[in-house]
């Protein structure tokens, strides 16, 4: 059995979805197997020796001390895609947003409560409001994952020009994109042929701030920006310049900050882009069921600090060990196995940056001493023995 910890209140559909047969729910544990979370943060949280992998259902581990897991070697797992088609409905929303002045007309409106000649009025401070349709207007779509995929598709059924931009993009991924829409090579081509730009990239410490005031400066007169993938991408200051300048019409962040609130030209709402039943619930089965392939088989899918392996059972148990990348390590585990007279009947390794992931079926039980002499190897940061399930 294995026992997880949840430290957030977590989607009812979530924890349907694990097994009890052989997973424990307990948010009482002091020394779980794993842990699933939302926004806990769990930068001070003392994990126990135990912990081998850590859920979090959403997108964002700001809140995850991911290098120090990777170190642990604890799986930090988050489910990518989960909240796509909530987040997509909200930047569609934000497109018509930055264009009807919606906002402002829906505040003025409000104001002409108990006037007598209301209809007068409205029709004679309506122009106040004028704004552009979507129709023949060009969108750049930075980041083409999950999210910005669905929102690129979608705009070309809006009669929009779509250009996307992802130097990173999977082959997976591109077959979802519609070949209607454009490749650019490049940010400066977004920025210079975008009517509308939308930000859909993670963030890293190579993309904050990415929109400066030299990014700004590239962009058409009169752009609208929309950010519903991180605050810290754009730098306030320089939004701020170029709102009050008129280079950006309007900026739709669902990121809230203190300077933006009250400007006119920008739009904040409070990080409602995956706030849906739906989302929620996508979300925790994701993250539910990458836990239980991991725990159970040693299957890696959306970790961001390991990577992506996978290899149907065979044998009678599963040697699983997360190591260096570096070389050698291969040959010397293997060595360990053959010395003592066990038969590899399949082998996967995969590597990520500085860490690598080696998943080894046996024909026969791994005796401790031999389990011991991996765990010795320098560069091996964990090993799990995983029998088989029945």
């Amino acid at each position: 059995m294995y026992t997880v910890k949840t430290l957030n209140q977590i989607s009812p559909a979530g924890l349907r979805a694990f097994d009890p047969a052989h997973f424990v729910l307990d948010d009482g544990a002091e020394r779980p197997d794993a842990l699933l979370c939302r926004s806990a943060d769990l930068h001070q949280y003392p994990f126990d020796p135990c912990l081998a992998a850590i859920g979090r259902a959403g997108a964002g581990v700001n809140n995850i001390p991911v290098e120090e897991c990777s170190r642990r070697g604890i799986a930090v797992f988050n489910t990518p895609g989960a909240n796509a088609g909530a987040v997509k409905e909200m930047v569609l929303c934000a497109l018509l947003l930055a264009s009807r002045k919606i906002p402002a007309a829906l505040a003025w409106v409000q104001g002409l409560k108990g006037e007598a000649d209301l209809q007068k009025r409205v029709e004679a401070g309506k122009k106040a409001f004028i704004g552009p349709e979507l129709g023949g207007k060009t969108l750049g779509v930075i980041g083409m994952g999950a999210i910005g995929i669905q929102v690129a598709n979608t705009a070309r059924h809006l009669g929009m020009e779509v250009i996307g931009y992802d130097p990173y993009m999977s082959v997976e991924a591109a077959w979802k994109v519609s070949r209607q829409i454009a490749h650019a090579v490049s940010l400066e081509e977004v920025y210079q042929k975008s009517d509308y730009i939308t930000l859909h990239v993670p963030y890293t410490a190579d993309t904050k701030g990415m929109v400066d005031a030299a990014a700004l400066a590239q962009m058409k007169d009169g752009v609208r920006l929309l950010n519903f993938a991180r605050g810290e991408l754009v730098e306030t200051p320089a939004l701020l310049a170029a709102v009050e300048g008129g280079k950006v019409a309007c900026y739709v962040t669902d990121f809230a900050q203190e300077e933006l609130l009250g400007v006119e030209g920008v739009v904040v709402l409070p990080h409602l882009g995956a706030s849906t039943p739906e989302s929620e619930d996508n979300c925790a089965v994701m993250a539910a069921r990458e836990l239980m392939d991991y725990l159970e088989n040693g299957n890696i899918k959306n970790a961001v600090n390991l990577p992506t392996c996978r290899m149907a059972r065979s044998g009678r148990v599963r040697v699983c060990v997360i190591h260096r990348n570096i070389p050698a390590m291969i040959t010397q585990i293997s060595s360990a196995l053959s010395g003592a007279g066990l038969n590899i009947e399949n082998l996967v390794n995969k590597s990520r940056g500085e860490y690598a992931y080696t998943m080894l079926d046996l024909a026969d039980e791994l005796p401790e001493p031999v389990e011991g002499a991996i765990r010795a190897i320098e560069g091996v940061v964990r090993v799990r023995v995983l029998p088989r399930c029945e």
